[in-house]
This record gives C-alpha cells, sequence and structure tokens, in this order.
C-alpha cells in the first residue's frame, strides 16, 4: 500500500508479508495475527460516527484524535476515508534514565524563598506502574496520596470512555492499606509494580520523603498523583504510543474533572523516525 494519509512505517507493514513483519519488532507492533487486526492512531475530522462502523474499536482522544482497531481487510477502506486525515502505526516505547535533583535546579525552588511543594497541583506519572504501599505516597495519616490509578494490563474495569485496564480510586487503594496482608491487599487493587520503574520515577516526581525520614524527597512532595500503569500483557513487554497517547489523554481528563494543575511525566521513548516535529 502507498497511501499519503499513511505514515512510512505503516505502508512498509502493509507492503510486508507476515513473515517479513515478524522478524522486526518495529513493523510488526500493533498487528493482532490471530485476529487479523491493526491497532492504529488516527486523525481525523467531522462526524467520527461513519469512521467507526468501520472500526472494531474506536476511542476518540482530545485534539481529534483517537486509537483504533480495524481488521487489515477494512484498513485500506477505513483510510480512504474523507473524514481521516492521518493514520499511524504504534511504536514500542522503552525505559528513559532520568538526571538529579541537583542539576534540575530543584533544591532552588523547594528552598526559601520559594518554597515551593507541589501542594494543590497533581502529577501524572504514565510509567510501570507504582508501589501504592511505599510510605512515600502517603499522606501523614498513613492514607494514600493517589487519587486515580488506571492499570491497562488488569482487564475488567476500564475508565469511562477507555476500552481497557482496570480504574482504582483512592478509597480503593485506602481500603487496601488498611488490610495487613499482602495477598488481602492485592485482593482489592491487584496492580504491582513489577520492574520498580514506575515507582522510582514517582519517587523523583513526587515522593514525600517519609521512608527517608524527609531526607529524600521528590520534585513535588505535597502534590496528588494520577498513576497510569501502561500497556497490555504482551511478548515484549513493552506497551505501545497507542497506550501512551490514551495515558496522557486520560490524565488530563482527570486533571480537569479534579480541577487541579497537572504536571505528566513520561520516562519511556524510542529512536524511530526523523526527530523533525511532524507528527
Amino acid at each position: 500500500m502507498d497511501s499519503q494519509k499513511a505514515d512510512n512505517l505503516l505502508n512498509l507493514a502493509l507492503d510486508a508479508t507476515e513473515e517479513e513483519r515478524q522478524k522486526s519488532l518495529e513493523l510488526d507492533q500493533g498487528y493482532n495475527p490471530i485476529e487479523k487486526e491493526w491497532e492504529v492512531i488516527v486523525k481525523y475530522s467531522g462526524n467520527p460516527e461513519e469512521i467507526q462502523k468501520l472500526a472494531v474499536s474506536f476511542v476518540p482522544l482530545m485534539g481529534r484524535y483517537a486509537v483504533a482497531v480495524i481488521r487489515e481487510s477494512n484498513l485500506e477502506a477505513f483510510i480512504r476515508l474523507s473524514q481521516i486525515e492521518y493514520v499511524e502505526k504504534p511504536k514500542a516505547l522503552f525505559f528513559e534514565v532520568a538526571d538529579g535533583r541537583r542539576v534540575s535546579c530543584i533544591n532552588a525552588v523547594q528552598d526559601a524563598p520559594f518554597s515551593l511543594s507541589g501542594r494543590g497541583t497533581l502529577v501524572a506519572v504514565l510509567d510501570s506502574g507504582i508501589d501504592y504501599t511505599h510510605p512515600d505516597f502517603r499522606n501523614p495519616d498513613g492514607t494514600t496520596r493517589i487519587l486515580a490509578l488506571w492499570d491497562q494490563t488488569i482487564p475488567g474495569n476500564p475508565p469511562a470512555g477507555y476500552a481497557v485496564g482496570s480504574e482504582y480510586t483512592s478509597e480503593d487503594i485506602n481500603e487496601a492499606l488498611r488490610t495487613a496482608a499482602r495477598a488481602e491487599q492485592l485482593r482489592i487493587v491487584p496492580s504491582q509494580d513489577r520492574s520498580g520503574h514506575g515507582t522510582a520515577v514517582a519517587g523523583v516526581a513526587a515522593g514525600n520523603g517519609r521512608a527517608s525520614d524527609g531526607v529524600y524527597r521528590g520534585v513535588a512532595p505535597e502534590s496528588g498523583l494520577i498513576i497510569v500503569k501502561l500497556g497490555v500483557a504482551r511478548e515484549n513487554g513493552f506497551p505501545r504510543t497507542t497506550e501512551l497517547m490514551q495515558a496522557a489523554d486520560y490524565a488530563v481528563r482527570k486533571a480537569a474533572e479534579l480541577g487541579m494543575p497537572v504536571a505528566i511525566n513520561v520516562s519511556f521513548g524510542n529512536t524511530y523516525g526523523s526527530h523533525e516535529p511532524y507528527n
């Protein structure tokens, strides 16, 4: 296929055989060989109703973007729709590393005369999840600082408007924290950060230092937290840009619902593309 409305990697993937795609991590991203379906990022205009008729699933995001799942047999017709402006296949994401507090000038804004602590704001961490039992993410009374946790890897109860994962409220997390047994905690809120990356990132961004008697604090130690554990379980273990887009959309909408400003942290990345700001 050679469509000007599809990104180069999607055109290449559609021209390749299934065997050729399986040999490449990038070409195979977004394709479900069992269902013969593609997950894609869509930029559209106008009424999405006609678009949705050709989609297995269609999750509209802000700014006229959407994440859609399209049967392979319908993809070319989908791209030709007049409402479709651009279609891009997802890319795999990988962990990135953050630098320290001093080189980021964090000490300067936390000390007098500024004394900024993040109070009244939100930090959204879109990563590998969080250890919600960690003292750094709890208030002095032991309750959670996490206002919303969306685990995209646990099916069953997605947030309104989204199709994957399960959402847990601060009430759910506090209920889990009131129990001493780990098994009971995980029955109530089964989300776990198995790599520890998201917990570490959240600590840098917003840890309050309770675990270290205030020695190791994050950037915004008095902020509220929105946590999204990215990615559904799959062979290579890493999430996709489609899941990241939905996570960012969720964080912005949740912040608007709560009436609070939000800073979003994404410590994932990839090296695909020209690195020019066109897509």
